[in-house]
């Protein structure tokens, strides 16, 4: 006979954002478990540029100009792009996007968002050290590299602003010295900005699941199961279908990322939400061509060294889940990498693909889901999940457990969708 597992929360998804939650409640005193469909991190933690964006003070705003959108339907930007089949589903989402993208939003937006991530490192900190990843981590930034010497002085303006406004670091190099800093490049280039504060992950899955195993030393409980069975129980509390059984809990944390919104739908709560999908691809024989990982500025591609060899990550494509791979993104960013480097054959026959759950006002949903019923959200951060995880994880154990709020929560409560 099947046991019930009855643990006091239960975390439902075990990417950064849900593991990094159940680690600060389970550091509160909660009991906790961990539900996840796989026991290995393979959606968005696992397959991002690996770098904790301590300078990225705001969220992405969508392009204002209306030929710009046009061109992304039509053949995509090598930013961003924008599925034409997907656009009737996705209207509304996009519109509000755009709306809240204007300046003065945009500049609200960000006060909210940069108080998350200014937290990002020293939340990070700890659990790095507690769960013995160290290896895994440099602390050294990454680079943005321009071909143009015009987009390279744009950028140094946008830097110089973020210092004076956030305080962020950089160090700006002549087309000199980032040669002699990447004496990998094989073509001369117009310079690059050097951001200093943020730090690099060699392997994001592995950073997951150091910080997984680091829950379960500590007396957490993982199992297996399938969240879209979280069903409210007659008495309080909710109760969630695993390989085990039936696990019950007082609470539950929706961190699903992408398919979050589709759960808590079914419990009447509606949430927006614009999935962009991101693909990446290792080049062993380019591991050791790079050293720090660096951002094509103008190709909208990075290029990680990671332990399975160079990585490269596109940037975004908005479609419906479900909708046909598009691997344009990927071929023009390896075909732009191998304009600067000596790439090699790629390690995998296929691209990896996942998706991000980006929200329409750019910022995460933190907080109560349905008040009075015990079930909280923390999904919706874009492409910041590795950066923010632990920080938002810290912000929702406080708010579950009558904690002071590092920061005003009100910006990203979920109710603020009805």
């Amino acid at each position: 006979m099947q046991q019930v597992l009855r643990p006091s929360v239960l975390v439902l998804g075990a990417g950064i954002a849900g593991v990094s939650a159940a680690l600060h409640l389970q550091q509160a005193g909660l009991d906790v478990a961990l539900i996840d469909r796989d026991t290995a991190c393979r959606g968005a933690s696992f397959g991002n540029a690996g770098i904790i964006q301590a300078e990225a003070m705001e969220p992405y705003a969508m392009p204002r100009g209306l030929s710009v959108l046009g061109s992304l339907t039509l053949f995509g930007g090598y930013e961003v792009r924008l599925a034409l089949a997907s656009l009737p589903r996705l209207a509304g989402p996009l519109l509000r996007y755009w709306w809240h993208s204007a300046p003065v939003r945009h500049a609200a937006a960000s006060r909210h968002y940069a108080k998350l991530v200014a937290r990002a490192t020293q939340e990070h900190a700890p659990l790095i050290e507690a769960s013995g990843a160290d290896a895994l981590i440099r602390r050294d930034g990454f680079r943005s590299v321009f071909r143009s010497q015009a987009a390279l002085d744009a950028e140094l303006r946008y830097a110089a602003a973020l210092g004076r406004d956030f305080g962020v670091a950089t160090r700006a190099l002549t087309a000199a010295e980032l040669a002699a800093a990447e004496p990998g490049l094989t073509r001369p280039l117009a310079g690059a900005i050097h951001w200093l504060d943020p730090w690099t992950v060699r392997d994001p899955g592995a950073l997951v699941a150091a910080y997984t195993d680091l829950f379960l030393k500590r007396g957490g409980t993982f199992a297996r199961g399938d969240a879209l069975t979280l069903a409210g129980r007659a008495r309080a509390g909710w109760t969630v279908a695993t390989d085990d059984g039936a696990a019950e809990g007082e609470a539950a944390v929706v961190a699903l990322g992408a398919l979050s919104p589709s759960l808590l739908a079914r419990h009447g709560l509606h949430i927006p939400l614009i999935p962009k999908r991101g693909y990446h691809r290792h080049y062993p024989e380019a591991a050791n061509r790079v050293d720090l990982p660096f951002l094509d500025a103008e190709r909208g591609y990075v290029a990680a060294p990671m332990t399975r060899g160079l990585r490269l990550t596109t940037g975004a494509d908005i479609a419906l889940p479900g909708a046909r791979p598009c691997h344009i993104q990927l071929r023009r960013a390896e075909a732009a990498a191998r304009d600067l480097l000596d790439l090699g054959p790629p390690e995998e026959a296929a691209a990896w693909q996942g998706t991000r759950p980006c929200m329409p006002d750019m910022l995460p949903v933190i907080g109560d889901a349905l008040p009075g019923r015990g079930l909280w959200a923390c999904f919706g951060h874009g492409h910041q999940g590795l950066t923010l995880g632990p920080a938002t994880g810290r912000l929702l154990a406080e708010l579950m457990t009558g904690g002071d709020p590092f920061t005003d929560p009100a910006p990203y409560a979920p109710q603020r969708f009805r």
